[in-house]
């Protein structure tokens, strides 16, 4: 038998995988356990239940994975690295969160309440965006398969093309840093007025009631298409301004207090609204949206 652990830690969504000889067995999300929305920090909850779920001891894990490798995209990490440095913060937190990637041997040890050398299992930092080709491949039912994985970022990437054969993928493509349609949808969902991490599917959910061929022309202008795309940099400030995004145990926030209401992601909405012009003005409500005076409505409190 051979057990992976996989995990999703210190970023949005803190997450935990199990599986066994090829199998996915048990999955969760640490935020099903300590009802903290989209909470980032180390999946301990999700990691101690995957391993009960499925009968397993920690000393029974050949393998652990961590979505996160520092050495991926070295050249993009370093200019990036290179041009922010008179910021200190920057700095501190780049350190920080390279402390935390090589700590998941004691931190999973305290998730299971063991000691570190009861853990035998090796430790792998995979590039984070193979690690999202390798959880859609290898445990699909396909033989070969072309695989494309899209987000923010992760190790400095936004998105990475690959082609899978049986137990191996070749990656064909990636798009790095600055570029991302992540943070582009990002932008546009604080544009339209929703501040918080993970508010993106709200306009998911959202665009199937609008006319996609009002903005197409001002939408070609922010995103080229290229071999794959890239953003026009002309409309946004996290290249050269930054973005603030705290991961820490509780949920992600953009920004801090001032910031966070007029964060740098919103703040590359301005450029686009000085050259799209003002939003327009919201639409009537659907009649499908109407309530009767009867019904009750139920707001969220002020706590």
């Amino acid at each position: 038998m051979t057990a992976i652990l996989g995990l999703n830690a210190f970023h949005g969504d803190a997450a935990a995988a199990l599986v066994i000889d090829g199998e996915l067995v048990a999955a969760a999300e640490e935020e099903r356990f300590n009802r903290v929305k989209h909470v980032a920090g180390f999946p301990s909850l999700a990691a101690a239940w995957c391993l009960r779920d499925a009968g397993l001891e920690p000393g029974d894990l050949d393998h652990i994975a961590i979505g996160r490798d520092p050495r991926a995209n070295l050249g993009v990490k370093f200019r990036q690295t290179a041009r922010r440095l008179r910021n200190p913060g920057y700095v501190a937190t780049r350190v920080r969160n390279l402390a935390k990637v090589r700590g998941v041997r004691s931190d999973l040890a305290a998730a299971f309440s063991v000691d570190g050398g009861e853990l035998r299992a090796t430790i792998h930092n995979v590039e984070h965006h193979r690690a999202h080709v390798a959880s859609a491949f290898f445990v699909s039912p396909f033989d070969e398969a072309a695989i494309l994985t899209m987000d923010g970022f992760g190790d400095f990437a936004s998105t990475m093309l690959a082609v899978g054969h049986g137990s191996h993928f070749h990656v064909l493509d990636r798009v790095t840093f600055p570029h991302s349609l992540g943070i582009f949808y990002t932008a546009v969902t604080q544009w339209l007025g929703f501040p918080k991490y993970g508010d993106e599917g709200k306009v998911m959910g959202l665009a199937p009631y609008g006319d996609a061929d009002v903005y197409l022309e001002q939408m070609r202008r922010l995103v080229r298409l290229t071999d794959l795309f890239e953003l026009n940099l002309d409309y946004f400030t996290h290249h050269s301004q930054g973005v603030d995004m705290t991961w820490a145990e509780g949920s992600p926030t953009i920004g801090s207090g001032r910031r966070r209401r007029a964060s740098l992601v919103a703040r590359m909405s301005i450029r686009a609204r000085s050259r799209f012009g003002p939003m327009p003005s919201a639409p009537s409500r659907p009649s499908w949206a109407a309530r009767s005076s009867s019904s009750s409505v139920v707001t969220p409190s002020s706590s």
